[in-house]
């Protein structure tokens, strides 16, 4: 019963939460920066402050696809950022960048999350059918369930290493703002209180994936009584 109540409360959190950052954003969106830099100018400005030459800065289509890829060395910036002159815009490009700065200077939890990418990907695909399979073959073995559940537990570490990565990588952004004259003393909160919202999802991400990590647990532990 008190796992259904965790349950609950994340599902309204991260309501509130994802309303919240989308207002925090389409707010700031509204708010220029200075000599009209794009988040494109802004991602490139940041990696050649910081002596990186090697990483691409490209567009991709949708909302909030803002992504750093490691393996190819690419920033990717959706649409709305890439070529946005907005605070929100800057705040996003340079978080992506912060991550193209830990992937430069060898920061052990981006490195560690990168090392899981292949293992949860595997799991994410696997552990449907092995829950599956578990319920089906409940009445002879719990061995399957709880397989499931190790499989289940691999994303659930995955959630919490990426805390660390995009906490950072956040810091990282609001301190080059900063620093560099993009964001100035009106504009830099503004940054951080955007960048804090979308920390948020990633804390009630964990969060919910721990729940329903401690749900499966509770149907094992029970099935075995």
């Amino acid at each position: 019963m008190n796992i259904w109540i965790i349950m609950i409360a994340v599902m309204v959190l991260s309501m509130i939460i994802q309303r919240t950052l989308q207002s925090r954003f389409d707010k700031y969106s509204q708010v220029p920066t200075p000599g009209n830099m794009t988040g494109a100018d802004v991602a490139r400005k940041m990696l050649a402050d910081n002596g990186i030459y090697d990483v691409k800065v490209d567009c991709v289509p949708g909302r909030l696809t803002d992504h750093y890829d490691p393996s190819r060395k690419v920033i990717n910036l959706s649409e709305a950022v890439y070529g946005s002159a907005s605070i929100a815009a800057a705040a996003v490009a340079a978080h992506e960048t912060g991550h193209a700065l830990q992937h430069a200077k060898g920061y052990a939890p981006l490195k560690m999350r990168s090392a899981l990418v292949p293992v949860v990907n595997f799991a994410n695909s696997a552990v449907s059918w092995v829950f599956l399979a578990g319920c089906l073959l409940l009445q002879f073995t719990n061995k399957v369930l709880w397989l499931g559940i190790i499989l289940f537990a691999m994303t659930t570490l995955f959630s919490f290493i990426t805390l660390p990565v995009e906490i950072n990588a956040s810091r990282r952004a609001v301190a080059w703002l900063g620093n560099s004259g993009i964001a100035d003393a009106q504009t830099k909160p503004m940054a951080a209180d955007a960048l804090k919202w979308a920390a948020y999802t990633y804390v009630i991400a964990a969060l919910g994936s721990l729940a329903t990590l401690l749900y499966y647990i509770s149907i094992a532990s029970s099935n075995r009584r």
